[in-house]
């Protein structure tokens, strides 16, 4: 999945797969994990978000299904 790097000091790059609804996060410490059927709106709200961590911890960690790659 093609990732945009971001600014961020717990996050490195975010990608998002429409037509799965799968949502790709590298964090900086180079683990990769893919959250699963995440919804556009919350892809777009967190790519806007003034603090990518604060609303990743807050709308998508513990809400979704997830693995690690």
């Amino acid at each position: 999945m093609q990732r945009t790097a971001v600014e961020s000091s717990n996050i490195a790059s975010i990608g998002y797969d429409s037509d799965t609804q799968t949502l790709e996060i590298e964090f900086m410490n180079g683990s990769i994990y893919q959250y699963f059927d995440v919804p556009r709106s919350q892809y777009e709200a967190l790519m806007g978000a003034g603090s990518l961590g604060e609303y990743f911890n807050s709308n998508i960690k513990g809400y979704y299904r997830y693995a690690r790659l």
